[in-house]
């Protein structure tokens, strides 16, 4: 039961085919396939080597005919002027026809934004946005109760959970009252 192995002893070369056809191969189709140092693992290697190669020239290809298309864009745009394409629509007459009307308008846009700005710096001063929080004796009092419950309990921070939500319920309440008198 034991005497003979179930695989064949790994210095074996020999191929054996099994069909119900009898097939026949010339002795030199044999000898060459025995001959060859090529196996499956590196036909697969070079399979997966040439798709690479394939696949890093696409897209090589795609890459340069992408940037050539910008550039082609690029250069389209740079070379028309802003009102080019307006002015043989015959709207010409909507549009300025020298630059200083062009840099008049230019300002007045300038001039309307750097209003707008000041407006709003002169707003935000007038509102009192920095406040301190140091004053409130409830906040300070449930920070206090939970830094001498974590010092207390210094190896099990979990069971200062009750003196955690008072601090947070105390500083919700704070921030409230703060978002209520910066938004009014």
């Amino acid at each position: 039961m034991g005497q003979f192995s179930s695989k064949p002893p790994p210095s074996s070369t020999e191929h054996v085919f099994s069909s119900e056809t009898p097939v026949r191969f010339s002795q030199d189709l044999l000898n060459a396939l025995e001959a060859s140092p090529e196996t499956n693992s590196t036909r697969f290697s070079d399979l997966e080597l040439h798709i690479q190669r394939r696949v890093a020239a696409e897209l090589e290809r795609l890459s340069n005919e992408t940037s050539q298309q910008l550039s082609n864009l690029a250069d389209s745009i740079s070379a028309e002027t802003p009102f080019e394409s307006y002015a043989d629509s015959g709207t010409s007459a909507i549009l300025p026809n020298t630059k200083e009307e062009t840099d008049k308008k230019h300002d007045l846009g300038r001039q309307s934004v750097q209003k707008e700005i000041d407006e709003l710096k002169r707003k935000l001063r007038q509102r009192r946005v920095k406040e301190e929080v140091v004053g409130d004796e409830r906040v300070e009092g449930a920070k206090e109760s939970v830094v001498k419950c974590l010092k207390e309990n210094d190896r099990r921070p979990l069971d200062c959970w009750k003196e955690v939500e008072t601090f947070k319920k105390e500083v919700g309440r704070l921030e409230k009252g703060f978002l209520g008198r910066v938004w009014d």
